[in-house]
């Protein structure tokens, strides 16, 4: 069947007829058959370079030879245990390795799950109710945390989705992005805030980058008011390289989440940090978390080959960075008026005239325009995010020939 007749019929079972909002393209998204390298092949037959990567877990590609090869072997010997296993412990201590701030670690199912306990744990911790968030951060759909962006830097939370009690909301702060006096003005207003969760990168509208010196500031305010520091590494988490923002800007939080790549492209998540606080996590404290798929053995096994890969080729990172300058000085040659904002493996081309320094800023972005450029670029074979407000990825897999192939995209589409 092709991609239109399958979509047709998923629209008579699933709501929307698909499983996460982002994949509902209009006037109907394709259905993918293959995933291979940095290729996705439609069952239409259709090759397309993928950017999107998963929405970031693949970066090592897709279908990669050490954590299929993981998989595979896994699979002989079961893929569910509901009891601890050898593999949970190979990947903590990797991950434990990695983070100087991370002294215990819990595994989840995913990135939601690990927000979600990270900040339960921060409540029981301090004893504290409130939070704050950054306004258009995105740390998963549970009810804290999925609340609208604010207009001020003491907007109070508001639900962003029907279902949600408002009351379970109300306790959530918000502040801008790379807004200082904003975020010390919020701490400065009361006794009761628990934690501050902020990806380093805003990943969900971005790439949006902290300005010099931004995380610095926000761990010393952080502190000086005893508030927590959570940082939501589930996209920077080895993508950035080993150890993530934390490692890259040298800022060390309370707590931190991962998810996406510690995975290897299998459902995970995880929340870990200083001794003192995960000792309060059940079975050993009072804050309670568990859940079925917790450490699942396949999913050990594949993060602990995607992470053992990156150590053991630690070239990949410059090679990464390089690629995404090359996609950015294609779109310079374009002259198409936006403004392209890149670190690492992450990168996106905004329909406005200055990088955004926040979400406000984002949200002021041609939406139109990005429509545009995003069909014309599927129609030459490359597949980007299908929103202006999603980051793009390349992977290991993405060549020094294929990146330029990108980068010619980019200059064609951007500029015709």
């Amino acid at each position: 069947m092709k991609s239109s007749e399958l979509f047709e019929d998923a629209k008579t079972m699933m709501p929307g007829g698909v499983s996460s909002p982002v994949r509902a393209i209009q006037p109907y998204p394709f259905y993918t058959a293959r995933g291979h390298g940095p290729y996705l092949t439609t069952v239409d037959g259709d090759e397309l370079i993928d950017c999107c990567m998963g929405y970031g877990p693949l970066v090592l590609g897709h279908a990669h030879q050490a954590v299929r090869e993981a998989i595979e072997t896994q699979v002989t010997e079961g893929w569910l245990y509901g009891t601890p296993c050898p593999q949970e412990l190979n990947l903590a201590r990797r991950v434990i390795d990695d983070h100087p701030s991370i002294e215990m670690v819990r595994f989840v199912s995913s990135g939601s799950e690990a927000t979600m306990a990270a900040i339960r744990l921060a409540r029981a911790a301090t004893g504290r109710q409130e939070i704050i968030k950054i306004e258009g951060g995105f740390h998963g759909a549970h009810d804290a945390v999925l609340v609208k962006a604010g207009s001020g830097a003491t907007t109070m939370g508001v639900p962003d989705s029907a279902g949600i009690v408002p009351d379970l909301v109300k306790h959530t702060r918000q502040v801008a992005y790379n807004d200082l006096e904003g975020l010390d003005a919020v701490l400065s207003s009361s006794e009761d805030i628990a934690a501050l969760i902020i990806e380093p990168v805003m990943g969900n509208v971005g790439p949006v980058l902290p300005e010099k010196g931004y995380l610095q500031e926000v761990r010393r305010l952080t502190r000086e008011h005893d508030a927590l520091l959570i940082f939501d590494e589930v996209i920077t988490g080895y993508r950035l390289g080993i150890g993530g923002a934390q490692n890259y800007f040298g800022v060390t939080p309370d707590l931190t989440t991962l998810g996406k790549i510690i995975g290897g492209g299998l459902p995970v998540g995880a929340f870990g940090g200083r001794k003192d606080l995960m000792e309060q996590v059940a079975p050993q404290g009072p804050v309670y978390q568990a859940g079925t798929f917790s450490g699942n053995p396949l999913t050990m096994a594949a993060g602990t080959a995607a992470l053992g890969w990156l150590h053991d080729h630690p070239e990949i990172y410059p090679h990464l960075d390089e690629g995404t300058r090359a996609i950015g000085e294609a779109c310079e040659d374009a002259h198409a008026g936006g403004s392209f904002v890149r670190i690492g493996s992450m990168y996106k081309y905004f329909f406005r005239p200055e990088p955004p320094q926040n979400y406000t800023e984002a949200k002021e972005s041609d939406t139109t325009r990005f429509r545009t450029f995003w069909e014309k670029m599927l129609a030459h074979g490359v597949f980007l995010p299908p929103s202006q407000f999603e980051t793009e990825f390349i992977s290991a897999a993405h060549t020094d020939e294929i990146i330029e192939h990108i980068a010619d995209r980019y200059r064609t589409c951007l500029s015709s």
